[in-house]
């Protein structure tokens, strides 16, 4: 990675804010269902405790449009956060008011504190330059350790780097190094497996694959687009009919370059959009109408495990299946079985195929679970994201 991390600069007793993502799931009692994300960011917060830095952490939780609600405050990541730090993590009432100031301004040496949500102020998501120079003056060294938010240009991921210098924390630093070797110098075979709901969302992702893997595998919601392409029935499955010409495209490409795109050769599906609903498995060219497709069959399993067998890279974007509901969570299951038992560098894209993988308890048997779903997806498109572009170069 040719950018700084907090590793190359001296950071001791200096006032650092770190943007974070503490994005975290809540039940409706606001108490915290999944910690991964605040888990993720304990290294650089220890790091930067040992150099005695005063610590102003940041994020957002959530999508409140600029509004101040409650069920959006980070309270509960405060709490949290103590607990797994076991010191306390003074808690602002707001972002850049005069609460959030005054802790800011009397922050001793070793002490950390967490602002309130950024996007309770629409001038985040605006990468407002006022704004952005109010929360760089509370600080004198900018570090962005929210991967999540990487591809978004706003004022606490990327304004803040034009008024005081930008580091990257470790979990970026290795975000970059997992998927940036995975694309730039993977060994191989490489597959890379793409599922999710919409051709629309992954096409670029698909476009850029194509120039490097060795084997590409499409199941889930995007892969009847490919059905429908081809001239065939999908029933009421998704599909985007819009999208069929670039499926074609795809698919040319793939010829043209040599790789091979292993589509479904049968479906699993049922009658309704429900957890108990009727189901049955045919070929993928006889969806009937009246039925939604909603996993890969058992021999599209087979057929995706056989390929994967002699693969040294794996990169997983999207479920395969609508693995929300148990009967047709099967082949994004059985899939995340196998690479959790191949002697290869496995990589899980953020997002639903994150929590797929969790739900199947196997998240520590993959080699790298990104925490950015939209950021990791924009990063194998080889698109440049703003909150790394900001910080410094080494």
């Amino acid at each position: 990675m040719n950018k700084k991390t907090v590793k190359d600069i001296n950071l001791k007793g200096k006032k650092v804010f770190v943007r974070c993502d503490f994005n975290v799931p809540m039940d409706e009692n606001q108490n915290i269902t999944d910690n991964t994300r605040i888990k993720a960011a304990l290294p650089t917060i220890k790091y930067l405790l040992e150099q005695n830095c005063k610590i102003i952490l940041a994020s957002h939780l959530g999508r409140p449009k600029g509004e101040v609600k409650p069920e959006f405050s980070l309270k509960p990541v405060a709490k949290e956060l103590s607990k797994l730090l076991g010191k306390e993590v003074i808690m602002a009432n707001d972002v850049i008011g005069e609460d959030a100031m005054t802790k800011a301004a009397n922050l001793k040496e070793g002490e950390i504190m967490l602002l309130e949500n950024v996007r309770f102020h629409r001038e985040e998501t605006d990468n407002n330059p006022e704004f952005a120079k109010k929360l760089a003056s509370m600080a004198e060294v900018f570090v962005n350790d929210a991967f999540g938010t990487a591809h978004r240009a706003h004022a606490s991921t990327t304004g803040i780097a034009d008024y005081i210098p930008g580091v990257a924390g470790f979990l970026i630093e290795k975000e970059l190094k997992f998927l940036g070797n995975a694309i730039n110098n993977p060994e191989r075979p490489f597959v890379a497996i793409l599922g999710g709901a919409k051709v629309s969302d992954k096409i670029g992702v698909i476009d850029s694959l194509l120039d490097k893997v060795d084997t590409l595998m499409i199941g889930g919601g995007m892969a009847y687009t490919f059905f429908k392409a081809q001239g065939y029935n999908v029933g009421n499955s998704l599909c985007e009919v819009e999208k069929t010409g670039l499926a074609l495209e795809a698919m040319k490409k793939a010829k043209a370059k040599g790789v091979k795109l292993l589509l479904p050769i049968d479906t699993k599906i049922g009658k309704e959009f429900k957890p108990d609903t009727e189901s049955k498995t045919v070929a993928w060219t006889e969806i009937p109408d009246g039925w939604e497709g909603f996993d890969i069959g058992e021999k599209t399993i087979e057929m995706f495990k056989n390929e994967l067998q002699s693969a040294k890279t794996v990169i997983w974007n999207g479920p395969l299946g609508l693995f929300e509901f148990d009967q047709f969570a099967i082949g994004t299951n059985e899939i995340a079985k196998t690479l959790a038992d191949l002697d290869a560098t496995t990589i899980i894209g953020g997002g639903d195929s994150a929590a797929a993988v969790t739900k199947a308890g196997l998240a520590d048997k993959m080699t790298h679970i990104s925490t950015g779903g939209g950021a990791s997806l924009e990063f194998l498109e080889g698109k440049k994201l703003p909150g790394i572009e900001c910080l410094q170069d080494k």
